[in-house]
């Protein structure tokens, strides 16, 4: 007898590795789908995150061949994964990774938000599935409000910063796709004239390519002296994970203004609408690394207060029994169409 079936083992549909990695801090066992559609790499991809410890890969055919039910709970992030396991009758939990509007934008799809928000609650209700959103923002665009479980860094993960090379760093994929959503023109405008190295798969841009392995990116986020984060704030957060990643590292962040960014400007780094006034603070920090360091002690501090690794994996567990609970509640068949 496979020795998960007698355990809490979690069905996780992969979506963005360095996400799903922090599932390894739930202390759970994992069953990792890959092999899925739209996706940039066939397996698992170990330029992002190595797997975790508590993880196996498993294709999507043969998760569905275990008995049902099997899994503890299973994790989705889109309607096409819950759409895969409309015949189990396992918890479900739907990850929130992005809001209405941005997913409208790269996706250039026509459906009016009001219809997809509705679609996606009778979908969920019907089947005694959950939503958790990954920020207030994400959670607010798609009308789930009530769970929030933002990202976590453990800040023993990550090398001493020193930003001993004058030169800013910022970590994307599909940039093109994404051009509106991360405000792509003002970033052009702000950092033109300085040294910044782009990272992540983004096969269209010449010479920009994803680290070797987490093991690079660590000293990447070590050594540049600043890191740079910039969104529309009706699109996307004023942080993402590597932007976490890099003020765990102790890195100052530079980027645009922004409702929910966890900067203090000033202190953690800087921020501005004037594409002007950011490139001069840039300016200043690749002129005054013993600033950039303080900064980044600021920003490590931040990081230690709002994206702890306890706090992402008590609000996470609890988002897994609400799941369990809605579904041993719910009377209508898990096989409803959507």
């Amino acid at each position: 007898m496979d020795r998960r079936t007698s355990e809490k083992t979690l069905l996780v549909f992969n979506c963005h590795e360095a996400w799903v990695y922090q599932l390894g801090t739930l202390g759970l066992p994992l069953d990792i789908v890959v092999g899925l559609d739209g996706r940039h790499t066939e397996g698992w991809d170990l330029q992002m995150r190595p797997l975790p410890t508590n993880a196996r890969l498993i294709r999507l055919d043969d998760a569905l061949a275990h008995p049902n039910p099997y899994y503890y709970c299973i994790i989705t992030h889109n309607v096409a994964d819950l759409m895969q396991i409309k015949h189990r009758s396992e918890p479900r939990l739907l990850v929130i990774h992005s809001t209405i509007e941005g997913r409208r934008l790269e996706e250039r799809s026509q459906v009016e938000p009001e219809r997809m928000r509705q679609t996606l609650r009778t979908y969920l209700t019907l089947v005694g599935g959950h939503a958790v959103a990954v920020s207030a923002l994400k959670g607010r665009s798609w009308g789930f409000t009530e769970d929030i479980a933002p990202f976590c860094a453990d800040l023993r993960d990550y090398r001493s910063y020193t930003g001993d090379w004058p030169c800013g760093l910022r970590i994307c994929n599909f940039i093109s796709s994404r051009r509106n959503i991360l405000m792509w023109d003002f970033h052009e405008q702000a950092f033109a004239g300085l040294p910044v190295k782009l990272v992540g798969h983004n096969p269209d841009l010449p010479g920009v390519r994803a680290t070797e392995d987490w093991e690079q990116l660590k000293a990447y986020l070590q050594s540049h002296r600043f890191y740079i984060h910039t969104a529309d704030p009706s699109l996307e957060d004023g942080y993402n994970m590597a932007t976490m990643e890099a003020m765990a590292a102790g890195m100052p962040i530079l980027g645009n203004k922004h409702p929910s960014s966890p900067v203090e400007h000033g202190v953690s780094g800087f921020l501005s609408d004037d594409p002007q006034e950011l490139n001069a603070y840039a300016r200043t920090l690749l002129e005054d690394r013993d600033l950039a360091v303080r900064m980044g002690q600021a920003a490590q501090s931040c990081a230690r207060r709002q994206f702890s690794v306890e706090g992402f994996r008590q609000k996470f567990l609890r988002s897994i029994e609400v799941a369990r609970a809605k579904s041993s509640t719910c009377t209508a068949p898990a096989t409803m169409p959507l």
